[in-house]
């Protein structure tokens, strides 16, 4: 595999491996509260669309606040622990250039991110204490960081994003 050429002087060092900030892990983590919610609303409305089509029959799971409740809290755990095992990154994350490694950078696996994905809600206790940690410490941990043996990186810089083959080449023919 070709190296990269040498990064121009003027280009500013990339963010590529250094911990996310807050305000990128909240903007992601808001628009993984908007996704989710709209796959599951969507989810919602074709399981309805599938009752009334099968036993024509009315069928809302808004109606049933048990069952809706349940499916909602099974979905989130899905949505979320099952994009971090995949690749380390949900929705929100991939469109922030935000992933979750492993302390050493490594990228997570299914038992992390399961873990991940169940200490998460502890942050919110308290106030949203557990998250106190992003702003203040030098790593930006969080408590379901920590718990997890997780950090959260940028994964993408404006050089490494470059097509290749526009990129100006030394001794290239134009």
């Amino acid at each position: 595999m070709a190296s990269l050429p040498p990064p121009d002087p003027g280009i500013v060092e990339g963010r590529q491996g250094h911990y996310a900030g807050a305000v990128t892990r909240l903007v992601a983590f808001a628009a993984d509260v908007g996704a989710s919610w709209g796959l599951f609303t969507l989810g919602a409305a074709a399981l309805g669309f599938f009752v009334q089509l099968v036993t024509g029959a009315t069928f809302r799971l808004s109606q049933h606040q048990l069952a809706s409740g349940l499916a909602l809290l099974v979905w989130e755990f899905v949505y979320f622990a099952y994009q971090w095992s995949l690749g380390g990154r949900t929705i929100g994350m991939a469109l922030l250039g935000i992933q979750v490694v492993t302390r050493e950078g490594h990228a997570i696996g299914a038992r992390q991110a399961v873990l991940r994905t169940l200490t998460l809600p502890l942050s919110f206790l308290f106030l949203g204490l557990g998250f106190v940690g992003i702003v203040l410490t030098r790593d930006h941990h969080a408590w379901h960081d920590r718990l997890a043996g997780t950090a959260v990186v940028y994964s993408w810089d404006a050089r490494a994003a470059r097509l290749r083959w526009l990129a100006r080449q030394p001794g290239a023919a134009r």
